[in-house]
C-alpha cells in the first residue's frame, strides 16, 4: 500500500503530465481568491479611511445641525437647509449648569471665499467661529497662534490658515503677519494650522479660520448675524459621550420649544457616524465579497471537470493498480489528492495575485487597500476545501471500477 508521501510524490506526477490543463483548472480557483481577497481589502480599507477621516474632525464629538424645515409653501427644505442655530443655543450648551458633561463648544458659519494675497488668488471655505474650535476640533498650529476671546469680543480682522491654503497663497516666506483679502476684506494671517487631511467630504487643509463675530460683519451672507450652520461640542471624554449627547438634545429641545417628532435641528455623534459608515461599507464589501466568490464555485466546477476527465482517460492505470492490491481507499485517496493540490496551488498563486493586486490598487486609487492575514488564512482552507470537495465525486467514481472492466477498456 502507498504511504502519504508516495501518494503525494505520485499525484504532482499526475498533474505535471498534464500541465497545461492544471494550470487552466487552478486558473479560476486563484482568480477567485484574488478578486475576493481585493474586494474584501478595499471594503476594510474604505472602513479604515472614512474612520479616519471622522476622527479627524475632532475627539468625543458631538455635532449638532439644522435639520429638515417645511417652507410656507409646504416645501420641504433638505438636512441643514435652514438656519435654525444660532450662537444663543451654542451659548447655552456652553453652561455646565445646563450641560454639565460638555467640555467645550464652539459654534461654527462658513462660506466659500476668495482670498488673495501678494503672491496669489485662492478660494477656499471661510469658517467662522470661537477659540474653543481649536480644542474641540483636536487641532495645532505649525506656527503662530490662534485667535483669542478678545479678538472674538473686539471682532478684530485676524486669520488662521489651513497648511495647503498657505501653500497656495504664499510662495516664499512665512505667511505670519501677511495680509490677505477675503471676499475683498483684508485679514491678517496669525496662524498656520497642522495638516488633518480629509474629514468626510471636506479638506481640513484648506480653510481659513476667522472669530465669529468679524466672519458675522463682514463676510456673512445670512440676514441673521447670530445664525450659525453647525455647533461643534466636546464631551468631557469617551464615556460621558452618551451623557453629553442627552443633554445637548434636551437643551435644545426645551429652547426650540419643539419635540423629538418635530425637531428643527439634528445630533450626532462620532461613534454614532462611524457606525453608519461602517455599516454602509459592510454590506457593500459583503456584497461585493459575495460576486468576486462566485468566480469560487466555478473554479470548483473546474476541478471536478479536470478529475472526472482524468478518471476517464486513466480507467486502465486505475485497473492496474487494483489488480496490483489497491484498494479502494487508496485509489480515493490518490485522486482527492491530486484536486486538493490543484486548489492549494491555486489558493497560494491566488493570494500572492491579491497582496500584488493591493500594492497596484493603492497608489492608483490614492486609498489603502488592507489585506488581513485571517482573511488569507480563510482565503487558503477555502481553496483547499474546494480542491477537495471537488474531487469527491470522481474519486469515488474511480475508485468503484471494477479491476476487470478498467483492465479491459480502451
Amino acid at each position: 500500500m502507498m504511504d502519504w508521501a508516495e501518494t503525494v510524490r505520485t499525484a504532482i506526477a499526475a498533474l505535471n503530465a498534464r500541465r497545461m490543463r492544471s494550470l487552466l483548472t487552478m486558473l479560476g480557483i486563484l482568480i477567485g481568491i484574488a478578486a475576493v481577497m481585493l474586494t474584501v481589502g478595499l471594503g476594510q480599507g474604505a472602513q479604515a479611511q472614512i474612520t479616519e477621516q471622522i476622527n479627524s474632525l475632532g475627539s468625543n464629538l458631538i455635532i449638532v445641525t439644522p435639520s429638515q424645515t417645511t417652507s410656507s409653501g409646504g416645501f420641504r427644505g433638505g438636512g441643514g437647509s435652514a438656519s435654525t442655530l444660532t450662537t444663543q443655543d451654542a451659548a447655552l450648551l456652553a453652561n455646565t449648569a445646563v450641560a454639565p458633561d460638555v467640555a467645550a463648544v464652539a459654534p461654527t458659519s462658513s462660506v466659500s471665499g476668495s482670498l488673495q494675497s501678494s503672491d496669489s488668488t485662492w478660494t477656499s471655505t471661510v469658517v467662522g467661529t470661537v477659540p474653543d474650535w481649536q480644542s474641540v476640533r483636536a487641532r495645532t498650529l505649525a506656527s503662530g497662534r490662534f485667535f483669542t476671546q478678545s479678538e472674538v469680543d473686539s471682532s478684530a480682522a485676524v486669520a488662521v490658515i489651513g497648511s495647503e491654503t498657505a501653500t497656495e497663497l504664499f510662495t516664499t516666506g512665512s505667511p505670519i503677519g501677511q495680509t490677505i483679502t477675503i471676499n475683498g476684506q483684508s485679514f491678517t494671517i496669525i496662524g498656520v494650522l497642522d495638516s488633518a487631511g480629509s474629514s468626510l467630504s471636506t479638506d481640513e487643509d484648506d480653510t481659513v479660520v476667522v472669530p465669529i463675530t468679524t466672519y458675522a460683519a463682514q463676510l456673512s451672507t445670512s440676514d441673521n448675524t447670530n445664525s450659525v450652520s453647525s455647533i461643534y461640542v466636546e464631551g468631557r471624554d469617551a464615556d460621558s459621550l452618551s451623557a453629553a449627547y442627552q443633554e445637548v438634545k434636551t437643551a435644545l429641545l426645551t429652547a426650540h420649544q419643539v419635540t423629538s417628532d418635530d425637531a428643527d435641528f439634528s445630533v450626532s455623534t462620532q461613534a454614532s457616524l462611524v457606525e453608519t459608515a461602517t455599516s454602509v461599507t459592510g454590506v457593500l464589501t459583503l456584497l461585493l465579497g459575495g460576486v468576486a466568490a462566485i468566480s469560487l464555485l466555478v473554479g470548483g466546477i473546474g476541478v471536478m471537470n479536470i478529475m472526472l476527465v482524468s478518471v476517464s482517460e486513466r480507467v486502465r492505470e486505475i485497473g492496474l493498480r487494483k489488480a496490483l492490491g489497491a484498494t479502494p481507499s487508496v485509489i480515493r485517496r490518490q485522486f482527492l489528492v491530486e484536486a486538493g493540490i490543484l486548489g492549494m496551488l491555486g489558493g497560494l498563486i491566488g493570494i500572492a495575485l491579491g497582496f500584488i493586486g493591493a500594492a497596484i490598487l493603492t497608489p492608483v486609487l490614492g486609498m489603502t487597500v488592507l489585506i488581513s492575514a485571517p482573511a488569507t488564512m480563510i482565503a487558503l482552507v477555502v481553496s483547499l476545501g474546494i480542491g477537495i470537495g471537488a474531487g469527491v465525486y470522481p474519486a469515488s467514481r474511480a475508485a468503484k471500477l471494477a479491476p476487470i472492466d478498467a483492465l479491459r477498456s480502451e
